[in-house]
């Protein structure tokens, strides 16, 4: 699959319409088995997250809140050496 191609397993007359959340693949085969399937996994779950809270017609404050809180549990991270020694 090269960038912006469909799926291999995606049959529009099977599937319907294309959606970039959901896995077209056979459920029963390992991640381990396949060397995409970490990025495939992760895209998959951004889109799903876009598609509930960033692109619906009322979206609300929730995406902006996602990210400051997943930015503050990153700096506190990075920072948890110099924070801990105080």
């Amino acid at each position: 699959m090269a960038f912006g191609d469909y799926p291999a397993e995606y049959n529009p007359k099977v599937h319907g319409p294309y959606d970039p959340a959901r896995y077209y693949g056979t459920p029963d085969t390992p991640f381990a088995q396949h060397p995409s399937a970490m990025m495939g996994a992760i895209s998959r779950a951004w889109w799903r997250w876009q598609h509930k809270y960033v692109q619906p017609k009322r979206a609300g404050i929730a995406p902006f809140f996602h990210v400051i809180v997943g930015a503050m549990g990153f700096f506190y991270l990075i920072n948890y050496g110099k924070l801990s020694k105080c």
